[in-house]
């Protein structure tokens, strides 16, 4: 007999897609996340695997789902579950495994070419009816080419690597640092190089973070890792806000330790209107999309589904996330 697996979203109405990519031989259910948890329990007491569609998931529900083998979500990071309490109760966490991984890849790279050529400076002048106004003279000399800059990506998984292979053909050095080694092969074929934390940030023009929010790279560059950085270097943000002290970079920033950010993550989302890296003429910020475009999406969704089937069918899940 096959396990049941469900949806936990406010709105069943938003779930056409989900649904749509669920295997025609396993049984779905909707869990409206805005019942009692006691409701929401009675509704999961036969379900094996679940995808948590919005907010956090909550604990005192796992531990009254008897059955709950995995908990599955559509994006890459897991930051929002307790992942090793969830694996001391049996249930393990999966991520996207790397469905959005192109799409944060080259969002980190235009990120990369948007804060070394000025490129914001330029749109808005453009859109203020100034044309180049004093562009030309005051920001060309400091607008640069990657070509020959040193790239440090932090984090070489999914997304990582595919920065890595992104920058081929940009003639770049690309350095990486992971506590987890990937396959020698695979480095020496993409010419990258392992180093330490600290090497990287001081040899790096583009820093390029690419790790998960866990205990562990919580506040992962901060005061002293900004003192570490080349004055000339710019620091890129697709993962998590949190994996960047905020007020450090605020600081660096303005006391030109480093040169500049490019930022699709913050410590606070929606971050408050005052914040001061909203008006820093050398940094761009995105709205916590880098993972997001047409073909992503359904990627993401169609991998949460079939993951949570292979649950369903008594086989192991794929992309299980591990805690640290």
């Amino acid at each position: 007999m096959k396990g049941i697996i469900a949806i936990v979203a406010p709105d069943r109405g938003k779930l056409d897609n989900l649904l749509g990519a669920a295997p025609d031989d396993v049984e779905v259910k909707w869990i409206d996340s805005r019942k009692p948890a006691h409701v929401q329990a009675e509704q999961m007491s036969d379900v094996v695997a679940l995808l948590q569609a919005a907010g956090d998931f909550d604990m005192d529900l796992a531990r009254s789902c008897p059955r709950l083998k995995l908990i599955q979500v559509t994006s890459a990071g897991v930051d929002r579950f307790d992942v090793a309490a969830l694996g001391e109760m049996g249930i393990r966490v999966a991520n996207n495994h790397g469905g959005n991984a192109n799409a944060v890849a080259e969002h980190a790279v235009a990120l990369m070419i948007t804060v070394l050529r000025k490129l914001t400076l330029q749109f808005e002048s453009v859109r203020a009816g100034k044309w180049m106004g004093a562009i030309r003279q005051d920001w060309t000399p400091r607008a640069y080419e990657i070509s020959g800059k040193t790239v440090g990506i932090v984090g070489l998984g999914q997304i990582g690597l595919r920065v890595a292979q992104r920058l081929q053909g940009w003639e770049c050095s690309t350095i990486f640092h992971d506590p987890v080694q990937p396959e020698a092969e695979l480095v020496a074929d993409l010419g990258l190089r392992a180093v330490s934390m600290d090497d990287l940030l001081q040899e790096s023009d583009i820093v390029t973070l690419h790790a998960p929010l866990n205990p562990r790279t919580r506040g992962l560059v901060g005061k002293r890792e900004f003192g570490l950085m080349k004055s000339t270097a710019i620091l890129i943000n697709t993962c998590r806000g949190g994996v960047v002290e905020e007020s450090s970079l605020i600081e660096a920033l303005r006391a030109g330790k480093i040169a500049g950010a490019g930022l699709d993550v913050l410590d606070q989302e929606p971050t408050q209107k005052d914040n001061p890296l909203l008006s820093m003429n050398n940094v761009a910020v995105t709205p916590h999309l880098a993972g997001m475009s047409a073909e992503s999406g359904p990627r993401s969704v169609t991998f949460a589904m079939q993951n949570m089937a292979r649950v369903a069918r008594g086989e192991e899940p794929l992309s299980v996330v591990t805690a640290v």
